[in-house]
């Protein structure tokens, strides 16, 4: 009998050891062949056809403000920088501001480059997110939650569906979200909606409609944004009040990338409700890949200070202490 060949150390950028991967969803087979030196990879997705690649969403692409968006209420308080290539949001004790996308979409990519208000932010809250116009409406949102000088921003990220919420998780980032811009994005398909920030998945939240859970799609939504005092409820409960001796506050955005498919009308509402046919729908982003999941269970290990799963305590009064800022 002819002795093994030596194991292959699978170079693989999503396995560090194992050759079985079991997913939540699925179990990912990588089998590896020593064939000349050569590696070989083989990716079979159980209960599927063809190969499994899971690349991270498409690009966002930097346009001007008016391209996508319009002012929503107290359009003297926007700022508009280099023809609308930068936009800032200010909050007084008179008003805040907002601004809403031009179309309604139906499932897509959607992305936002912001840069929070710094300093003393207790009371104010800055908010992307997506919403439908129905009374029993569907909602994709992040709010960011401001907080005192010194302490950390409180990333609150929530889904409705049929007027349903109360599906809070709160997260602290691993960096200063008031010192420079970030990207905060939305995928959106039949199968899952992922939170990203810089690209790092912080929440998943599949499509679970077998098991009775409700779930955003047949509603298209509009793209908000926001900026506006919530002391009543924002900052340690409604503890911390707003100092407007620190006013004016200001929010900036830039990158007002929108990727979705227009369901403004009836007849495009029709069209965007059949799957497959945009990239989102392809079978690369029904789940997460193996690496993806990783930093997800990185943030929610690290980072994660209110889960509605898990936690029985209101949502308003549940705080940890701030890790350091770090990298993965």
């Amino acid at each position: 009998m002819q002795a093994r060949p030596p194991l292959c150390k699978s170079p693989s950028p999503f396995f560090k050891t194992p050759v079985l991967f079991l997913h939540p969803r699925f179990v990912l087979l990588e089998y590896l062949m020593c064939i000349k030196g050569l590696f070989v990879f083989v990716f079979l997705l159980c209960g599927s056809f063809g190969l499994v690649i899971c690349p991270p969403p498409r690009r966002p692409v930097d346009v001007p403000f008016q391209k996508n968006y319009v002012p929503t209420w107290a359009p003297d308080h926007i700022k508009y920088i280099n023809g609308g290539s930068q936009v800032q949001l200010v909050l007084d004790k008179y008003t805040g501001t907002g601004f809403q996308s031009r179309g309604s979409f139906l499932f897509g990519h959607f992305s936002m480059r912001m840069k929070m208000v710094g300093g003393d932010s207790a009371g104010v809250v800055t908010a992307f997110y997506l919403s439908s116009e129905k009374l029993e409406h569907d909602e994709i949102d992040f709010e960011f939650l401001g907080n005192r000088t010194g302490q950390p921003y409180i990333l609150q990220t929530n889904v409705f569906s049929g007027g349903k919420g109360e599906r809070e998780q709160r997260i602290y980032l691993w960096f200063d979200p008031a010192q420079d811009f970030h990207t905060y994005s939305v995928l959106w398909n039949m199968h899952q909606i992922v939170f990203f920030v810089d690209n790092v998945p912080i929440r998943i939240f599949k499509n679970n409609g077998d098991l009775g859970v409700r779930y955003p799609f047949n509603q298209p939504m509009k793209i908000y944004s926001s900026l506006w005092n919530a002391d009543d409820w924002a900052t340690r409960g409604g503890l911390e009040k707003t100092d407007w001796s620190k006013a004016p506050f200001v929010a900036s955005y830039s990158s007002f990338h929108v990727d979705g498919c227009d369901a403004s009308s009836p007849q495009s509402l029709q069209f965007c409700a059949s799957r497959g046919r945009m990239w989102w729908d392809q079978i690369a982003f029904h789940d997460l890949d193996a690496q993806q999941y990783r930093r997800l269970q990185w943030v929610r290990k690290k980072f994660t200070i209110y889960n509605y799963c898990t936690d029985r305590s209101s949502v308003q009064i549940t705080v940890r202490r701030a890790p350091p800022f770090q990298t993965m």
